[in-house]
């Protein structure tokens, strides 16, 4: 339900009963319902997408503000990709709710759906995670209070949170050593056209006025207002380049660098900084300064735009050609970012059944494989539905089946410090001293600290037939926060290097790996988790029946082993793997 004025209200409904009958809604849950009139919408009778994201984030900062209890800021916007435009006479409907909170800054997903009153038809428009830091009181700094997940979806959010959080910190990182990929360099080169239009002539630069409706309630710039205002010199920028009237189809990441005010003069930029055969990234940023003061960055974006002829398929777009120097390398840049866009799709956004199981790895891509491997564990780990299938000698098999997947996890205890535990269960070198599945398990690539490709070769379950070897990158991470669990995730790869052969026949995992809990200083509680692939079932499925208990005994053996060896310096906690 939405006031006169457009806010958010209270819903008194409630969203969800647990299983004990208990009536549930989240309490960092706000929604947002607005209508689409002339006034919001395009040239097309479309939703302006500067409009929609104002929007989102007024939506997004009150859930962040009803879970901190104190005014917050918005720090960043993750990428969001838009599939589906909306009309004039629509409604649109925003959801945020605060997924996990660290020390003073919490994670919000958003999530924006389109309603048609006529039809009663309701689709996805996009979803977006944004971060949002509370503002110091008088006091100092803020604590936020921790997030307790209640639902199997809020289970997974919270715990994946986390993980999106390590690819936002080091996201620098990864466009610095992507642009010191050959490869990107050489494509950079080869882009000489003849016909190509000057990138000048896309170049726009506005300028605006911060006044009070400008300004929140904490009476700096807000946020969604700074975001349109970049929205719509970065489409006047795609425009000038096609002559036409572009489409928004994704925009990289917001990163506020630092608030601006009510007095404020917010200078926008924004130039098109490549173009691509059905698409182009126009980069925008924003400045401010008050009189006299010299211009400080305020903001940052990069938008991807498409062109729709009258079929509604895009059309071939004209190349760039970049300025020099700086032009140079915002064209380089973007060829990086789209590779970085084609490997989120590939590798993150689609699902197990729609790429390859072992997916290409390679130096470009190692973030996002190491994201996707931990994430899906952690994914697994989080379902409610498990059924105990066995239990003996305090070790209990339990198994889950959807959708015609097979999991099972394995549980149990052992009296060994949960960092001992975790430094040698890391270590998949030695899983064979208590593993008979790892025949041999050799280590190809120390990818880096926490990440690293091994070769394990498994015996053949039938005499008469031949012996499996895996290509597997192991993915390990430390609690983020206290009674978070440490988790070690394995996944299938394929490299160049290692091509599969005749002596023995190529398996594949799609997800599987340990994680691991303190009871207490001196107990560790371990389960093993595993998504049985046609090539591991065989492995697993007389246990499943009842007919065996061999992983009972290996997790017997996986203990001795933890115990046997709790008390050797093992590998340094700073320099493991």
């Amino acid at each position: 339900m939405t006031s006169e004025a457009g806010m958010p209200e209270e819903q008194e409904e409630p969203l969800l009963i647990l299983e004990n009958g208990e009536v549930y809604r989240n309490p960092t849950e706000v929604k947002m319902s607005q209508i689409v009139l002339p006034c919001h919408s395009n040239h097309c009778g479309e939703l302006s997408i500067g409009q929609l994201l104002k929007w989102m984030d007024s939506t997004a900062c009150l859930s962040a503000e009803r879970h901190a209890g104190c005014p917050c800021i918005t720090a960043s916007v993750d990428d969001i990709h838009f599939e589906h435009t909306i009309g004039v006479g629509q409604v649109v409907n925003i959801k945020a709710k605060v997924n996990r909170a660290f020390n003073s800054s919490m994670e919000v997903g958003i999530q924006v759906s389109c309603e048609d009153l006529y039809s009663d038809r309701q689709w996805r428009v996009c979803h977006a995670y944004a971060t949002f830091v509370a503002r110091r009181t008088e006091a100092g700094k803020v604590q936020l209070k921790p997030v307790i997940p209640r639902t199997q979806e809020e289970q997974v959010e919270h715990s994946v949170a986390a993980e999106r959080r390590r690819m936002r910190l080091i996201h620098v990182e990864i466009m610095k050593d992507l642009l010191g990929n050959g490869t990107v360099q050489k494509a950079a080169d080869c882009q000489e056209f003849q016909d190509a239009v000057p990138a000048e002539r896309t170049r726009v630069e506005s300028v605006e006025l911060v006044l009070p409706p400008h300004a929140n309630h904490q009476v700096n710039t807000f946020g969604g207002q700074i975001m349109a205002w970049m929205e719509n010199v970065a489409t006047i920028a795609a425009s000038r380049l096609c002559n036409a009237h572009p489409s928004l189809r994704t925009i990289d990441m917001f990163h506020f660098r630092g608030p601006s005010q009510v007095g404020d003069r917010v200078v926008l930029k924004a130039i098109v900084n490549n173009t691509f055969k059905h698409s182009m990234e126009v980069g925008v940023c924003a400045e401010a300064y008050q009189a006299g003061e010299t211009p400080r960055h305020i903001n940052s974006a990069f938008m991807t735009f498409e062109v729709l002829a009258e079929d509604r398929k895009p059309r071939t777009l004209p190349r760039i050609r970049p300025e020099p120097v700086n032009g140079k390398r915002r064209y380089r840049e973007a060829i990086a970012r789209k590779k970085i866009r084609l490997d989120r799709k590939y590798i993150i956004s689609c699902k197990h059944t729609e790429v390859p199981l072992s997916v290409p790895w390679d130096p470009s891509n190692q973030v996002y494989l190491s994201y996707n491997n931990v994430s899906a564990l952690k994914m697994l780990a989080a379902r409610n539905n498990w059924v105990l299938s066995s239990e003996k000698n305090k070790v209990s098999l339990y198994t889950l089946e959807e959708n015609q997947v097979l999991c099972f996890r394995v549980e149990t205890h052992v009296d060994v410090p949960v960092e001992q535990v975790f430094v040698l269960l890391s270590d998949l070198s030695r899983r064979q001293e208590w593993d008979r599945h790892y025949e041999q398990c050799e280590l190809i690539n120390q990818v880096d600290e926490d990440d690293m490709i091994y070769r394990v070769v498994t015996p053949s379950v039938r005499k008469d037939t031949k012996g499996q070897d895996f290509i597997l990158l192991a993915s390990r991470r430390r609690p983020c926060n206290t009674g978070d669990p440490y988790v070690i995730a394995l996944r299938s790869v394929t490299l160049p290097t290692h091509p599969p052969t005749e002596d023995y026949n190529r398996g594949e995992v799609v997800c599987a790996g340990f994680s691991i809990w303190e009871v207490s200083r001196s107990v560790t509680k371990i389960a093993y988790y595993n998504q049985a692939t046609p090539q591991v079932l065989p492995y697993i499925s007389t246990d499943i029946a009842g007919l065996s208990s061999s992983f009972c005994s290996t997790f017997r053996s996986c203990s001795q082993f933890l115990e046997e060896n709790k008390d050797s310096l093992g590998v340094p906690a700073s320099t493991a793997l």
